[in-house]
Parts: structure tokens; sequence; C-alpha cells
């Protein structure tokens, strides 16, 4: 019994054996055979045990820790908190608030104690109902795949892993080895109560299965590690199609090129989200609803903004998909935008005015008519225009938007509109409206750049003098 362990503690662990490990004994079987096999095996390990409160005889099995640590001489260290409570403020389960609080805890002491990992009991049983739990909520390969050996939880620490030695351990097998090395392990209460999920799929849920597979659980312990497997050679493929699709990365948001991302099939979509909601929330439980949601929203081009999950906001601006934190102030580094400390500018003819972002406005007058009109209808540029000067004003301007701001857009035969509404038809990202520079003569608005130009300036054939304008980036 547990002849392959230490290959298991330097094999997909990574432990060296000199130095500490912080070991999570919460007093039962599991915990107590991960601690006697370390201690047996000659690493230097300190005793980590968390009270939550939740049961009266919770107290004596913190005594019972201790005295176990005390005649092994090793290092103690306890805390506790109330886990009811906390719950209650946070609005969390039982269960999410005892994990939360307890691994705080043990983290704070791994790094108090410069242990190389914290080390827990989960067991091979544990696996299987962890792989169930998350395929009734839905997971998709990432939630199947169980519980890895050794990982970060970047929600608690960003170095130091937590590793898992006992998960090709069966819970029969550890309770063999704490009566065959006398050690006495208390009994939790709660792992009984049907009020939590794990236990209900423990206690009902896989002895049901079991009547039509005996080796139901074998069964699934073997699916994860081979989806563990399949996971791994996925996200080493998915680390190309990552440096292809992300443009920008920072701590509260991701860019992402829209255009290549809609063009690649579903699977590898729901793969790139995944990845980039992981970056920003590492903790968060990214499930198939939420991935799907998120392709059907990048699929539909009438679509700008959607709440994804954790507070995350998927915005579209033009051919990028920003996936953020809540109320983050992305950059306007590929828009042009009037300067902070202007909200109007002189356009006097000729000119070139530098704008954030690397932009330039130009503006001058064509003596060329007929060169004008022939580069104005070959034109696909929507930001270089070519006006009819007559009727102008010497009094033109850029300026930012102002209320009640209307716009007769070409096309529209004169018709005009409120200035925001054109923003909306349009789809200008909502982000960058404010402060979108707009060409206008005697305060009346005659081109959005990189949209249109209004209908009463529009080149014709009668058209002598013309204006140009251009608004150009690095």
């Amino acid at each position: 019994m547990f002849e392959n362990i230490d290959t298991i503690l330097k094999g997909p662990c990574h432990l060296d054996p000199q130095e500490p490990i912080l070991v999570g004994v919460s007093g039962g079987p599991d915990s107590l055979c991960l601690l006697d096999l370390l201690y047996r095996g000659g690493y230097p390990v300190i005793v980590a045990h968390f009270n939550h409160k939740l049961r009266p005889e919770a107290g004596i099995e913190a005594h019972a820790v201790e005295e176990t640590a005390r005649q092994m001489s090793i290092p103690f260290v306890m805390e506790g908190a109330d886990v009811q409570l906390y719950a209650q403020n946070e609005k969390l389960s039982i269960e999410e608030a005892a994990r939360n609080l307890r691994y705080r805890f043990l983290f704070k002491q791994a790094h108090l104690h410069h242990a190389q990992a914290v080390a827990v009991g989960h067991t091979a049983d544990d696996q299987v109902e962890t792989v169930l739990m998350h395929f009734l909520r839905g997971a998709g390969l990432n939630g199947l795949k169980g519980m890895p050996y050794r990982t970060l939880l970047p929600t608690f620490d960003k170095e130091i892993p937590i590793v898992r030695p006992l998960l090709g351990s069966w819970r029969t097998e550890i309770t063999a080895y704490c009566a065959s090395h006398n050690l006495n392990p208390h009994h939790d209460a709660s792992n009984d109560s049907p009020e939590f999920l794990r236990n209900r799929v423990r206690h009902s849920l896989i002895p049901t299965l079991e009547t039509y597979n005996p080796r139901f659980r074998e069964a699934v312990w073997r699916t994860a590690h081979t989806l563990t497997d399949d996971q791994a050679l996925l996200n080493e493929a998915c680390k190309i199609w990552w440096h292809q699709s992300v443009l920008h990365e920072a701590d509260d948001y991701v860019t992402l090129d829209l255009k290549f991302l809609s063009e690649q099939s579903a699977g590898l979509q729901r793969q790139l989200l995944r990845r980039a909601i992981e970056r920003l929330i590492p903790s968060q439980e990214v499930v198939y609803s939420v991935l799907e949601r998120a392709s059907a929203f990048i699929s539909d081009p009438g679509h700008i903004r959607m709440d994804l999950t954790g507070g995350l906001i998927l915005l579209i601006d033009d051919n990028l998909l920003y996936i953020t934190k809540p109320d983050v102030d992305i950059p306007f580094d590929h828009w042009p935008q009037m300067p902070k400390e202007f909200d109007t500018l002189p356009v006097p003819l000729p000119i070139q005015i530098s704008l954030p972002n690397g932009w330039t406005f130009s503006s001058e007058k064509w003596q060329a008519v007929d060169l004008a009109r022939e580069q104005s209808a070959r034109n696909e540029d929507r930001f270089k225009v070519w006006l009819d000067a007559e009727g102008q004003s010497d009094n033109l301007e850029l300026r930012v938007r102002r209320p009640g701001d209307l716009f007769e857009p070409l096309g529209m035969e004169g018709h005009s509109q409120k200035l925001s509404d054109f923003f909306t038809n349009v789809k200008l990202p909502r982000r960058a409206r404010e402060r979108w520079p707009l060409l206008c003569s005697d305060e009346k608005v005659i081109w959005v750049p990189g949209y249109r130009p209004a209908e009463r300036v529009k080149l014709k054939q009668s058209s002598h003098s013309i204006l140009y304008f251009a608004m150009t980036s690095l």
C-alpha cells in the first residue's frame, strides 16, 4: 500500500524532500494519512489546522491535531473563524465560505514558514465526486478533468502551489493505512449531511450509479486522468492561437482580434474566451452556458456590450473585442479623439493639427476640380473627404459634441437627426463619443470623420471650389 507515494511526491507533485511543506490537517483520516506519509518519508512538515467552528466537537478535534503534531515533534499552527457569520456577510454557501477562509489561512502560513507548497488530503474518491459535481453543473473538458496533483490557486497565492499527493488513493486504502499505523482520525458528522451537494453525490448518486457499473468510481477516475492529458495537449495547441488572437493583455482587460476570432470554430472560440476569463479572474468557474452566450454575442454584428460572468464585460469596438473588469478605462489607442485640454480647435486652410493617439487632422483647398471628383469617387477611406466649399463659412472648427447637436447625414436628402441617434445607428463605440472630433461650419456639423459628411456639403457636378479634409493615424 502506497508503495509509489515517493514517486508521486517527486513526480507530479514536484516536491523537494529538503524544503518544508505546510500540511492542512483537519483530523480526519485523509489528512492524517497524508501527514504520516510525508513525516515517514523524511519531508520537513508544518501542521496547519483551521477551526471552522461549525460543530460542537470542533475544539476537541483541533486539540487532537495539536497533540498529534506534538507527539511527532512537528511545528503546529492553528487559526479559527466564524464561518457561518462570514458566509452570511459575504452571501456565500457554507462550503464556499469555509474553503475561502481555510485556504487564506493555509497560504498565509505557507508564506510565513517559507513552505514550498501547501499539501491537502484530497483522495481518488474526492476526485470522482468533484468530476460528477462539475458534470451536473454542465462543465466542459476543463471541469471534467477534475483536480490536478499540483496547481496554483491565484486567488489565494500566485507563487505557492497546492499539492494533492493522495489523488490516486482510495478512501478504503486510507482507512486501512490509518488502522495499521495506529492513527486515530476523527469523524466529521457534517460529511453525512444531505444538506451539501458533495454528500448527496457521495452517499446517494454514486451508489446508484454503481448498480450499473460496480467499478464506476474507477471508470470516472480513469476518465478524469485521461482528460487531464487531453487538456494539457489542448492547452499547448491553444497557446499558438492565443498569441494570434490577443492584441493586448492588462491586469483588468484583454483585447482580442474580433475578425480573427469570428473566423474560428466555436470550440476554439470557447477555449480562447475561457483563457481570457481565467487570466482576469483565475478563480472564476467558467460554465458552458457562459461561453455559448459569449460566442453568440461575437457572431451577432448588432451587439456592442454584454455582461459575461464574475462581473466581467464584453465590449466590441470595430474589429476589437474587449473582455474587461467593471469600470475599466480602456485606452483610446486606436480612435481619433479631441485633446483633453481643448473642446474646440480652429481649422484655417491649410493646416495640420496633431491629435492624441498618433492622429493628425489636415485641411486644404483644391483647385483641380476634376481630380477632386475622381479621387472622391474612388475613395474608400472613411477618414478622407472632399466637400463643396460654396456657401461654407471661414469659421471652420474641430470640436466635441454638444447637447442638442443635429446632423444631416449624406443620403438622408437633407433630413436631420440628433447626433446621438446617428452615433447609435452607425454603432460608434459609446466610450469614444464624448470626444470624437467633429468638423463644423458655423457650429453646424458638416463631417463626422470615419463615417459621413453632411448632405448639404456633398461634392456635386456643379462644385467649383472644393475643400479636402483628412484624418490620418501613424
